[in-house]
């Protein structure tokens, strides 16, 4: 009998949602070579909160420190010294950009597939366990963070990595729908495919001409990703339960 696991509710969920979004806006300030402390700011203010989020389900708060006590085995440990590093390449892009913000970009990139790698090593739960929700996890991200950096900059250059981040994002996507359909994400998953992609794609294009439009097609990239991941941990999150290959049998004298 399979069963809705209640260990993590919105309060993770909002760790994958902001902490993606916001590695992914590290990442376009580096490749769009934003300019201003303003979108490395955000960028570190949703890692933050999305740490702090999960922060907030432990019952003893102190006990977060365990969790940098297992390098060798934990992604969620391996995810708290990359935050770190991410951190603080972060805030010393704000006062010198190069050479820490590409350093802080390529934090945050391990950033989102520690993320990934986290629900990968979760073996009881198939919509997590897939292989292909690696993927899927970094290219949201990437999506999500183009997207908000439409709202600092229409430039060329961030709309094209918009584009390339929408078709990644919908090819992890295809993949991940193969391997580990779920009722629960069909809705999130259609609207990412129609209004993530197909929405966010024409409008982009739309961008080039209309420099006005391009908040638009980042929030159209965002929202659905936003959605797809919230249900991917709070809905889809099936316990697969246990079997039993035998079963002991008492001797009988």
């Amino acid at each position: 009998m399979n069963w809705l696991q209640k260990h993590w509710d919105a309060r993770a969920a909002a760790n994958f949602m902001l902490g993606g979004a916001g590695a992914g806006l590290m990442i376009a300030a580096a490749l769009g070579r934003l300019e201003g402390g303003a979108p490395v700011a955000l960028a570190l203010v949703l890692v933050a909160a999305g740490l702090g989020a999960v922060w907030l389900e432990i019952g003893k708060k102190l006990r977060a420190l365990n969790v940098f006590l297992n390098p060798m085995t934990s992604w969620m440990t391996r995810e708290s010294f990359v935050a770190l590093l991410l951190f603080s390449f972060g805030a010393a892009a704000l006062a010198k950009p190069l050479p820490f913000l590409p350093l802080a970009a390529l934090t945050a990139l391990a950033f989102v597939f520690c993320q990934g790698r986290i629900l990968r090593a979760s073996k009881g739960i198939p919509a997590w366990r897939a292989p292909q929700v690696v993927l899927l996890i970094v290219a949201t991200g990437l999506a999500e963070g183009a997207g908000l950096a439409l709202l600092f900059s229409a430039a060329p250059e961030l709309l094209a990595w918009l584009v390339l981040a929408l078709i990644l994002r919908v090819y992890a996507w295809v993949c991940y729908a193969a391997a580990a359909p779920n009722a629960a994400l069909e809705a999130p998953g259609k609207a990412l495919v129609q209004l993530g992609t197909v929405g966010a794609l024409a409008v982009a294009l739309a961008a080039l001409w209309l420099p006005a439009a391009a908040p638009l097609a980042g929030a159209l990239a965002l929202a659905p990703g936003l959605w797809l991941k919230y249900a991917l941990v709070t809905r889809a999150a099936l316990n697969q339960g246990f079997a039993l290959r035998s079963a002991p049998v008492r001797g009988v004298r």
